[in-house]
């Protein structure tokens, strides 16, 4: 029995050792308050539309990327591998309850808020992955045993899925091959710091430019005064809450205040232009996209966008902000879903050639010079043009170079011929070989 406990070890018991200083489980530390004095967490930061736009769109981009499993073949190609089991979990659905784009989208925007993303990995008797499912970042601590090896402890909740954690317990222990881990920019390479934690002071004083603005027009557009009276005032509360009540408010805006014994009013000049709430508010805005990176444009922003610019700005979004999360992704995904006999041969891969497409004039002159440089035939034209293909009996698939169109296989063949002339040999015989033809030469007697 005992070298059976042995072998078959529990995966919910609880390691000998938990240190009390975690690696992981969110950057608890960073949240909180702020110099602005608002509280700033990563749903105080969503109801923010710049937070909201950023995570929204990189959350989106990298959900509707065509994600593939390939395989290398003998010649050294990557083919689609449609018969693997992880085929129809990336590509289709990775759970009963998600959709491919739901799952990825929801991963996303945990590593976006949080700086780390956890799903478990379902295995089946041999091992393969048969689903994923995501798990809460602010309730993962990743921690070491009493040997140095890492493990995951999850905080199971009702709201988790019926295969997340099967066991009884409230903490569920969960080996690094159980769980797939994607994270951000880190310390130490074991879990990602969040950027808004991070960034929590721009955030919160983002937050606090907007409330004022709010409760500046929720006052009917009217800065706040002082009521003065002569004398002493025994009830100074009551006297407000009846200001209050009658004049504040935009239901209350533009109301004839009539002041009795003595009462004068004067308002506190202080506008937002002097304030500068309209300039706070917009470098906020930027600020916020300059943390994930997202370009200005992309949140509405054209001030310093225009028609020659703006592909330009799209294209370097693509290969500066999306390209590191593909990577994050993709690199996570082999090390995490594959086995280790597999890593050699297959692999994950992304698709963003559909976000480095330009223009269709610049697309087509691309096309032309591949088309007539012999390396590209119409077929793999039509094929990125998401186009039928054309028969190869009608050349669908020749590879043809500048001039008159030549076979690439016919290229440079006049160089193999010589100038052919027709001479009358002394038998009688045309010789059209270029060459004099050699006669047998008769011997002597």
């Amino acid at each position: 029995m005992g070298i059976l406990q042995g072998i078959f070890k529990p995966r919910d018991k609880l390691p000998q050792r938990l240190s009390a200083k975690n690696l992981g489980g969110g950057n608890s530390f960073l949240w909180g308050g702020s110099t602005s004095g608002k509280v700033v967490n990563e749903k105080t930061a969503m109801q923010m539309t710049a937070v909201y736009s950023c995570v929204r769109i990189l959350s989106e981009a990298i959900a509707g990327l065509p994600l593939f499993l390939y395989k290398y073949g003998e010649d050294g190609s990557k083919v689609k591998y449609l018969d693997h089991t992880l085929w129809r979990v990336l590509h289709d659905e990775p759970n009963p309850e998600m959709t491919s784009f739901v799952f990825r989208e929801t991963m996303m925007n945990h590593l976006l808020l949080t700086g780390n993303a956890y799903a478990q990995i379902i295995r089946n008797a041999r091992s393969e992955v048969v689903a994923l499912y995501p798990l809460m970042p602010d309730r993962v601590t990743v921690d070491r045993d009493s040997q140095g090896h890492l493990y995951y402890r999850y905080r199971k909740n009702s709201d988790d899925a019926p295969e997340v954690g099967k066991a009884a317990q409230s903490n569920v222990i969960l080996a690094p091959s159980d769980v797939l881990h994607i994270l951000g920019l880190g310390y130490d390479g074991l879990v990602g710091y969040s950027p808004i934690a991070m960034a929590k002071n721009a955030v919160g004083l983002a937050i606090a430019a907007e409330e004022y603005g709010a409760k500046f027009f929720a006052n009917g557009a009217a800065p706040s005064g002082v009521l003065e009276h002569p004398g002493t005032i025994k009830d100074p509360e009551r006297i407000r809450q009846s200001w209050q009540s009658t004049f504040g408010g935009s239901v209350n805006s533009n109301k004839i205040a009539v002041l009795e014994e003595g009462l004068k009013y004067t308002p506190i000049a202080i506008s937002p232009e002097q304030a500068q709430f309209l300039e706070t508010r917009k470098f906020q805005i930027n600020e916020i996209a300059r943390i994930f990176r997202v370009p200005p444009h992309m949140l509405a922003d054209l001030e310093k966008s225009s028609f020659s610019n703006i592909e330009q700005q799209s294209l370097e979004f693509v290969k500066y902000t999306l390209d590191p999360w593909v990577v994050r992704w993709e690199q996570a995904m082999n090390r995490s879903l594959l086995l280790d006999s597999e890593k050699r041969d297959i692999f994950t891969k992304f698709n963003v050639d559909g976000l480095l497409r330009g223009d269709y004039a610049s697309r087509m002159t691309g096309y032309a010079t591949a088309r007539q440089n012999g390396w590209m035939s119409a077929n793999d034209i039509r094929q990125l043009e998401n186009l039928d293909r054309i028969p190869s009996e009608l050349g669908g698939d020749l590879y043809l170079i500048n001039g008159a169109m030549t076979k690439l296989q016919d290229a440079g063949a006049f160089a193999n011929t010589t100038s052919t002339e027709t001479e009358e040999t002394s038998d009688g015989q045309i010789n059209t070989s270029g060459k004099p033809k050699q006669v047998p030469r008769q011997s002597k007697q």
